[in-house]
């Protein structure tokens, strides 16, 4: 240090490594967490931006281009829940230049058709992201499933719950969540 007041060369490239990292890490969460967001909202463009163009999701027996993902999983969900929430949790990354390894949790909760049950289904995220024109994408996404369990959801239908008349999310961009500037008074679909 020079007079106590300036960083020496060293000290300052250390410095500017590490905040380049966690840019670099929360670059990759931001397009995990984009990816749940896509699939929640059935926003195709959101879940399509999440791949590159040349990537690949393997979720079981369905293996498919990225840019393909977002009909077959929109079409999937449709088909199989009312709504259904992507909870991601633990994400570990190592990074290795423009390479990142991600494992994330994830629980993926969906309410029947009818509303009277919700499964979970717990299992992760393991993906392989590459930066490209400065930007983190996956190029490989595998999903596994390691439990599921299922519970009763009449209370969704319950007169007390009704009543309150919760905010009950909505599969396109009418989504309270994309209002810009959000505001009491912003169109929601209710229970």
């Amino acid at each position: 240090m020079n007079g106590g007041n300036e960083m020496d060369d060293d000290r300052l490239h250390d410095l500017l490594r590490r905040v380049e990292e966690l840019e670099d890490r929360e670059a990759i969460r931001d397009c995990i967490a984009r990816h749940a967001r896509g699939c929640d909202r059935h926003d195709v463009e959101l879940l399509t931006a999440a791949y590159h163009s040349d990537g690949v999701d393997e979720h079981g027996a369905t293996i498919l281009g990225g840019p393909e993902y977002a009909g077959w999983a929109n079409a999937t969900h449709a088909a199989t829940s009312a709504t259904h929430l992507h909870h991601v949790t633990t994400t570990v990354i190592d990074l290795d230049g423009d390479t990142a390894h991600a494992e994330s949790y994830v629980m993926v909760t969906l309410l029947a058709p009818d509303a009277s049950q919700t499964t979970v289904m717990c299992g992760r995220y393991i993906d392989r992201l590459d930066r490209r024109d400065g930007a983190w994408r996956i190029t490989v996404r595998r999903a596994t499933v390691e439990l599921a369990f299922s519970a009763n959801s009449a209370m969704l239908q319950s007169p007390f719950f009704v009543k309150q008349g919760y905010i009950r999310g909505d599969r396109d961009r009418s989504d309270p969540s994309y209002a810009r500037p959000l505001t009491l008074d912003t169109p929601s679909t209710r229970w």
